[in-house]
This record gives C-alpha cells, sequence and structure tokens, in this order.
C-alpha cells in the first residue's frame, strides 16, 4: 500500500437509490451515522452541538427538518444531549440577532415538535459570546468561537454542500469557520475588498439597504447616480455582491481571493480542534444551489441530486463532495455559464473567479486534515 494510500481517511457515503427493500433516506442516514462510528463518539449526557444552517428567509435549500431530526434521534440513543445551533449573521437579515434567528428556525420547521432538540443561537443574543481559541497560524495567533459550541461536550456539524461566490463551494469546512464564529469572527475572515462597476449599476438601491455598517452610498459619475463603497468603513462581508443582480459588485480578486480562503480555513482548524475525538461531520449533496443558504432565495440546482456522506475528516469530506459534484453532467438551465460535461469543474462553470480547490490545500498544509481520501458506499 502506498504512502497516500496509508493517509487515506474513509468517507462513507450513500446514494440516493431506494434499492435495499425501499430504504428512505432517513433509514440511510441511520446507517451512515453507525458505519461512520458516530454511535460511539458521543458518551452518555454529552451536550452535543448539531452545528447546521437554518436558511435565511426564502431560501428553502438548507438541510430538511426531518433529516436533523434522524440525527437528534441517533444522539439521544446514543446518550447524548443535542441541541441545534448556528450563529448570529454579520450582515442584516433574519438571522442577526438571536431572536429574529431563534424565530426564523422555527418558521422554517425546526421546532422541537419536530426535530426533538432545542434550538441555541450559539454567539448569545447580538453575537457577543464567544472565547478565543489559540491556533498560532499564518493570518491568526487566535480566532473567536461561539461559546455554546465551544462548551458544548462534542459537535456534529450538518453542511449542505452547494456553490458560494467567495469560497467557491461551501461544505463542512465553512459551517466550521463561518458558522461557528460570531460577527466578530466573520470580520476576522472577510477583511476583503469590494468594487462597484458604474457602468453595470443601475441604482437600484439594493446593496444600500443590505450593507450592515451604511458603507455604500449614492455618488455622481459620469453615468449618473450609482452606488460607491467606502472602503475604510466596509468590513468584508460580501452581501453587497450576493444582493446585486446585475454583477455591479465584485471582490478584488487578484488580491483577496487566496487570502480570504486561508483565514477562512486558519479558523475551521481552530474549530475542528474544540472536541478533539468528538467531532462528526454529514454533507448533504442535495439541492445543489450555486449560492450559500445566507441567499433569501434557492437558484436552480447546477447538477442532479447525489446522496448524503459522512466522515471524522472535514477536509476529505469536503473533497469527495466537491469530486462527486464535478464527476456530474450540469444542468443546461441553471446557472453554469460553462463546464456542464461530466468531469468538469462546475463552481468555477458557476463563479469563474473562484479557486475553491485553495480550501483542500492550504487546510492539508495546516493539520486541519487529508485531502486523499476513500470513499466507501454503503
Amino acid at each position: 500500500m502506498s504512502q497516500k494510500e496509508q493517509a487515506a481517511s474513509p468517507v462513507y457515503f450513500a446514494g440516493l437509490r431506494a434499492k435495499n427493500e425501499g430504504e428512505s433516506k432517513v433509514k440511510k442516514i441511520e446507517r451512515l451515522f453507525s458505519t461512520a462510528g458516530f454511535d460511539k463518539m458521543f458518551g452518555q449526557n454529552d451536550l452535543c452541538a448539531v452545528k447546521m444552517h437554518f436558511g435565511e428567509r426564502g431560501n428553502d435549500a438548507f438541510v430538511h427538518p426531518v433529516f436533523v431530526r434522524a440525527v437528534v434521534r441517533l444522539l439521544k440513543n446514543a446518550g447524548a444531549r443535542p441541541f441545534l445551533t448556528d450563529t448570529n449573521t454579520l450582515y442584516r437579515g433574519q438571522r442577526h440577532n438571536a431572536v429574529e434567528h431563534t424565530l426564523l428556525a422555527l418558521e422554517h420547521g425546526f421546532s422541537y415538535a419536530t426535530v426533538e432538540a432545542p434550538v441555541i443561537i450559539a454567539d448569545g443574543l447580538r453575537g457577543h459570546c464567544f472565547t478565543e481559541m489559540p491556533v498560532q497560524l499564518k493570518h491568526f495567533s487566535k480566532v473567536s468561537l461561539a461559546d455554546a459550541v465551544v462548551q458544548a461536550d462534542g459537535m456534529l456539524a450538518l453542511s449542505h454542500f452547494k456553490g458560494h461566490v467567495l469560497s467557491g463551494f461551501g461544505g463542512a469546512l465553512k459551517n466550521l469557520a463561518m458558522g461557528c464564529a460570531p460577527a466578530r469572527g466573520k470580520k476576522d475572515q472577510h477583511q476583503a475588498h469590494f468594487l462597484i462597476d458604474p457602468g453595470k449599476c443601475v441604482a437600484c438601491g439594493q446593496c444600500l439597504a443590505h450593507c450592515p455598517e451604511n458603507s455604500i452610498a449614492w455618488s455622481k459619475t459620469p453615468e449618473g447616480k450609482r452606488a460607491s463603497i467606502t472602503q475604510e468603513s466596509c468590513i468584508g462581508c460580501g452581501e453587497c455582491m450576493t444582493m446585486c443582480k446585475h454583477g455591479a459588485i465584485n471582490l478584488d480578486f487578484a488580491s483577496e481571493r487566496t487570502a480570504f480562503t486561508e483565514r477562512m480555513i486558519e479558523y475551521a482548524y481552530g474549530a475542528s480542534r474544540m472536541h478533539p475525538g468528538k467531532t462528526a461531520y454529514m454533507n448533504f449533496l442535495l439541492n445543489i444551489t450555486p449560492d450559500c443558504d445566507c441567499a433569501p432565495w434557492s437558484d436552480a440546482p447546477l447538477v442532479p441530486d447525489i446522496g448524503i456522506l459522512a466522515a471524522s475528516d472535514p477536509v476529505a469530506l469536503d473533497k469527495a463532495c466537491f469530486d462527486l459534484v464535478n464527476a456530474q453532467p450540469g444542468f443546461a438551465d441553471s446557472q453554469l455559464r460553462c463546464n456542464h460535461g461530466a468531469g468538469e469543474d462546475k463552481f468555477k462553470g458557476s463563479y469563474a473567479k473562484t479557486i475553491g480547490e485553495v480550501q483542500f490545500q492550504y487546510a492539508e498544509s495546516i493539520g486541519l486534515g487529508n485531502i486523499a481520501y476513500e470513499l466507501v458506499k454503503i
């Protein structure tokens, strides 16, 4: 066996065909949970954070409450005491504070009656409850992580794998990095500069309405009234770019894209070290949309639904998902501008300037996990 094969991390995969006597997706989750050894990972009365994304209002691509309930029951059967959690957003929206965030979670079906676990927003009422964790890496000597996930006894991250306008894709690594960070930590990771093309701006005002720092204002240009960004107060959250339907706002990709990804991965590293031996991951390759679930919409999927995966190594898990998505033929009626063929990069086909593969490379270089994986079909 080669060194690469020895280093490979197991990633367990359940496809969507109901060929085992009409096996449901819930049954697949149950088999993944036990096959991956998650039933032995969490002990009696462990307070287990089920880290997920409840979706922004208008979004419907998040992990379905029925699947979350299945995970909750499995954790309870193992003796743990699970709770569902996420952190408040940096941008203005329906998840900017714990009250509105919790109400939106209920609106999207994450009530105790449905999922059989409470919702606890991890960074407190206004995102000020966090703990600094040492990492001693390239960009950060320490990272800020939400108190509820730090104080838990273990964590199971449930991630909807999809595209992302800044990071190329979002999976377990992004769920750790952005998802476990309070607003301060999210700001640490972004630190990006965005540019407005006055030739494409139509002065619709959407970017002004959604900027959490009021860093966008009207200015007079040869083209007429156009939006402009005050870089000194911009926190780099990227909400303006997400909301712009005209492609007028873009990250300064030439100088920012690699640094942004590395900062995100360093936060993921810190979050992954909170509970040694008691952190597990499941990725859902369903509704594989081009945008984060923070968007108040769900675009058409890029490729067909693929399945559900589980692993203890978030790098190997995301790499397996990345490869499985790219192995699919892309949908014609989607955001894909190119790379529709099986084997072509669907994430670059959706956002040409992203370099999502940096997530794997940098994560492996700092010891977060292995790029090499063994896909174990169950």
